[in-house]
């Protein structure tokens, strides 16, 4: 048996690499291959929990479901979810271990190293081809010596590795070509490929930049191949580091039940609202400000890294008492997890786990106190919502199945209904509320399009049949993406690289 992978970097962040390693894993996977994507570090807050109950990076999620594989979080052995500027939380193998500034980060490289090698041992052993994604920019030589996740982990497992550049940002050739120039020999040497990514125009214009810029890397003595431009393409597919994006593309102004998601500084898990955008009734705005609040239907207040500050942060803009203010009118309020405890009337951190402050004052329209806890829990989780749901805006959700998972540090406890099966307090509602610790809740259709039906009832609106499958819709964008990969690239050439012996079985008992 002979294992085979590739590595994709980018010459920055926002290259999008992301998509081209979630393509690759689709096409090959097409192709008959077993195919497990990798990201030895990632640094993100918005992230997602495996059978097991391990946190990992949301991509690497997005890039399994491509390959048509149960995402694991050997997959993505470590993360960083950021506290602030300078300290994140390291997260290894799925656990939170510490909390660190990136000196004392880099201080322990060794170690980290020898996390990612021994996960992707896993990877060798049970995948044909393993494809690897980079972080940032693998020029960033300040950093060489303590890479293990650029030009540092290809030559862990020596992998011959793509450069993908963004046309769109500008200056692709310079970043290519310094990119390059930038890397020692023997990282040099790694680089088989060239992508250029996110192009719009005129290919023929393009063309003799890319002769120049090849024919100089030749009479450099370098043996890299061109391996195509990749056009723009609006793709519903989850990127790694878009939330800015997000809030710019897939806000909708039009749409009878109109929806106020909260902008919080420690945001997170911002995908929970994605199948939302599919629905032709539903109208999404972020909101930044109290005077951006004021003519929706629903307000959600979303996860958060730090449900202490975040509140404090409401409460100093005004949007704190603007929310109470609509709330008491009739407006619907929903919260997702870190939402879900500012609901409540009191947050506790008697440990200091998000920092210096060890209480705040909620919202109080909830009875129920949420103490941060040592132990995070971090679980997959399948509730049958149980029933007495009238007079709740998610009346007739009875018996409904939502499916999803739990990242949360909180214990919350009080007087509330426990709306699902189970003796934790995870799901509750009112009239005008609901709120729960289920990331992932709108992707379940079923009681999606109740909980919108009744809001257009309480509209005086007629309810609609209308039902979304986000899997689907999934599958067909993965789909789009492979195509568009194998019409703009030389996928034949990539395939050279990762010819692999097909494994007949995997150990892993999935």
């Amino acid at each position: 048996m002979k294992h085979r992978n590739i590595m994709v970097v980018g010459t920055s962040s926002g290259a999008g690499k992301s998509m081209i390693v979630t393509g690759l894993c689709r096409a090959l996977t097409k192709d008959g291959y077993k195919v497990s994507p990798f990201k030895s570090q990632n640094m993100a807050l918005n992230s997602f929990v495996d059978i097991e109950g391990l946190e990992m990076g949301r991509a690497q999620v997005v890039q399994a479901e491509a390959s048509k594989e149960i995402p694991r979080a050997f997959m993505n052995p470590i993360l960083l979810k950021p506290n602030s500027d300078n300290n994140s939380q390291v997260i290894i193998e799925g656990k939170p271990i510490s909390n660190t500034g990136a000196k004392d980060y880099f201080a322990n490289s060794k170690l980290w190293k020898e996390v990612a090698l021994r996960n992707y041992k896993k990877i060798e052993e049970n995948f044909d081809i393993g494809v690897l994604e980079g972080g940032g920019s693998p020029a960033e030589i300040n950093l060489r010596e303590y890479d293990c996740v650029n030009m540092g982990m290809a030559e862990l497992v020596d992998a011959p590795v793509i450069l993908v550049g963004n046309i769109e940002i500008g200056g692709v050739f310079a970043s290519l070509y310094g990119t390059i120039a930038l890397l020692d020999k023997k990282d040099r040497d790694r680089i088989k490929g060239l992508i250029i990514n996110k192009f719009r125009g005129d290919i023929e214009i393009l063309k003799p930049g890319i002769d120049m810029l090849m024919e100089r890397l030749k009479t450099e003595g370098l043996d890299i191949k061109f391996l195509g431009v990749v056009p723009y393409e609006k793709l519903e597919i989850e990127e790694e580091d878009t939330l800015a994006k997000k809030i710019n593309e897939h806000t909708k102004k039009d749409g009878e039940i109109k929806i106020s998601i909260i902008r919080t500084e420690k945001m997170s898990n911002y995908t929970d609202f994605d199948a939302l955008n599919h629905y032709s009734d539903v109208a999404i705005n972020y909101v930044f400000s109290k005077e951006e609040l004021g003519d929706e239907d629903i307000i959600i207040l979303p996860g958060s890294k730090s449900t202490i500050s975040d509140l404090e942060k409401l409460k100093s803009n005004g949007i704190y008492e603007k929310i109470k203010e609509l709330y008491k009118k009739g407006t619907i309020v929903v919260g997702i997890c870190g939402g879900f405890q500012m609901l409540g009337r009191e947050v506790l951190d008697p440990h200091h786990i998000e920092g210096d402050k060890k209480s705040t004052e909620g919202f109080g329209f909830l009875d129920m106190i949420t103490t941060m806890e040592k132990i995070k829990c971090t679980k997959q989780s399948e509730k049958s919502i149980l029933s007495n749901l009238s007079g709740t805006i998610i009346e007739g959700c009875e018996d409904i199945k939502v499916k999803g998972y739990e990242i949360h540090q909180g214990v919350t406890l009080g007087d509330e209904k426990n709306l699902v099966e189970g003796d934790e307090f995870i799901f509750t509602a009112k009239e005008n509320l609901f709120a729960t610790y289920i990331h992932g809740i709108f992707d379940n259709e079923k009681f999606t399009r109740r909980f919108l039906n009744n809001v257009r009832v309480k509209k005086r609106l007629e309810p609609l049949e209308e039902s979304f499958s986000f899997t689907e819709f999934k599958e067909r964008e993965y789909d789009r993406l492979a195509k568009l990969l194998r019409e703009n690239l030389d996928i034949d050439e990539i395939k050279k690289w990762t010819e692999a012996i097909f494994l007949q079985q995997s150990i892993f008992p999935y």
